[in-house]
């Protein structure tokens, strides 16, 4: 065992731990969920502070031999070493605090080890005076949030343009298919099934352009403000050097806030990139709602179309098949919907210089982003690329359907065609068959009326 002091006393701590004292009070204060800060916010601070160490050698306020022991301990996080060193909680103290502070001492530790002192030695080299130089977890914590979401982000961004990719694909493969659509849940006008896959692949595609818009502003980081924006104890080129530094390191652009202190006030980029994924979560849950609709029965349904088999439906009724990766897709929806409402009540309970609860912010994000990321090639593989169609449901569906007695209007009047379908409906019979037994239309007129290109004029080839 060592024993470590803070201003609070000393505890004692294993040997083989990296993380010190803070991280040991931490672990004991916050026994919440047993849900640690994922990878994604470990590595990108981790891609902090070497940038700062690096930033801080350049600047001549961090000797070389601290600086590139940080350096090559932080090189090791990075790289997916000592990824048992953090045990902190998701629900900790405000702002990160307990996050910065176990990253901080870890890196000490192991840069001491590097240098051949004990861990624990922080009189030479100190998690604060040193590894946390020029910095705050005020300033930290949120950028290495927008580093962290900026780049677990690239993974569902491709995801979503693959999935509109597809079903504009069944759309073009549909295109021939004609159906009755639906209006309120009752019959309606014509359309394709192309159509409507077009259509879902177009809102997903809109989906995608706004998420790839919002991770761009994420690009924007505070670091460099230390507790409120000041940039207080941080070398005055310290902000534009460890921006070029992660940039070079990340292989993104950071730039610096458009204000500093709004930076350090305002989690508003991150609620808008929340908001981009329950946009996103509404048009898939939409979607999978009408995929499971168009897919009911098989006998007591729509059965316009048929989703892939990919398991057995039920432990009691044999054969039965049940739509479960939209299902899934639904559930993943509400979650990520369920995490928005957390990011924008957390975003709102920042007060004056600092809003302390970015860490669920964080935490929330990254949990949509990962679980849409996992899911949705799946969801587009399994389900999508498999779907084929009931072209007889279609055809008799469309037949049967009086709302196309819409297409009598012109000739014969609102009233008459209103007359036409209230018949087609209590005779089960196609609405063109009862106009032309009334000879309210002659076989021609009957043609060219309900011909393919009457029923759709603008219909998308």
């Amino acid at each position: 065992m060592r024993i470590e002091k803070d201003f609070l006393g000393s505890r004692k701590l294993p040997d083989e731990t990296y993380y010190g004292i803070q991280t040991l009070r931490a672990v004991e204060n916050f026994p919440v969920s047993g849900v640690r800060q994922g990878p994604e916010i470990i590595v990108s601070y981790a891609c902090i502070k070497k940038a700062a160490a690096i930033a801080n050698m350049k600047l001549g306020t961090l000797d070389e031999v601290r600086g590139k022991a940080i350096v090559r301990a932080t090189g090791e996080i990075i790289d997916g070493k000592l990824a048992d060193q953090f045990p902190i909680d998701i629900f900790q103290a405000g702002a990160g605090t307990s996050t910065n502070m176990n990253v901080n001492e870890v890196i000490a530790n192991r840069a001491l080890e590097i240098l051949g002192r004990r861990r624990g030695d922080y009189a030479y080299l100190s998690p604060n005076d040193h590894v946390n130089l020029g910095q705050s977890t005020n300033d930290t914590f949120p950028s290495a949030s927008h580093i962290a979401i900026a780049s677990a982000s690239k993974r569902l961004i491709k995801a979503t343009y693959d999935l509109a990719d597809t079903l504009d694909s069944k759309g073009k493969e549909f295109k021939n298919i004609l159906k009755s659509g639906r209006t309120h849940l009752m019959d309606a006008l014509p359309i394709s099934l192309g159509d409507e896959f077009r259509a879902y692949g177009a809102a997903i595609e809109r989906a995608a352009e706004r998420i790839e818009l919002r991770q761009g502003e994420l690009r924007e980081l505070p670091i460099g403000g230390t507790a409120v924006g000041t940039g207080a104890n941080a070398h005055p080129k310290f902000r534009e050097t460890v921006l070029q530094e992660l940039s070079k390191l990340c292989r993104m652009s950071f730039i610096p806030p458009r204000d500093a202190f709004e930076a350090m006030q305002s989690r508003a980029l991150m609620v808008a990139f929340s908001s981009s994924l329950k946009e996103l979560s509404v048009e898939l849950t939409r979607m999978a709602n009408d995929l499971r609709l168009l897919n009911s029965g098989p006998t007591t349904g729509f059965s316009e179309i048929v989703l892939p088999a990919v398991q057995p439906g039920s432990s009691i009724m044999p054969g039965k098949v049940n739509p479960v990766m939209a299902e899934c897709l639904n559930m993943i929806a509400f979650r990520v919907i369920a995490n928005d409402s957390a990011v924008t009540m957390a975003a709102q309970a920042g007060q004056l210089e600092l809003n302390v609860m970015t860490p669920i912010m964080t935490h929330s994000i990254l949990e949509s982003v990962n679980i849409l990321s996992n899911f949705l090639p799946v969801f587009q593989k399994k389900c999508v690329e498999g779907i084929v169609v009931s072209r007889e449901c279609c055809k008799d569906y469309l037949e049967r359907n009086s709302s196309m007695a819409t297409f009598l209007v012109p000739k014969i009047g609102y009233v008459k065609a209103a007359e036409v379908a209230k018949e087609a409906m209590r005779r089960r019979r196609p609405v063109v068959d009862i106009a032309l037994e009334r000879k309210l239309i002659t076989k021609k007129e009957a043609k060219d009326l309900f011909d393919t290109e009457h029923l759709m004029p603008n219909r998308r080839r």
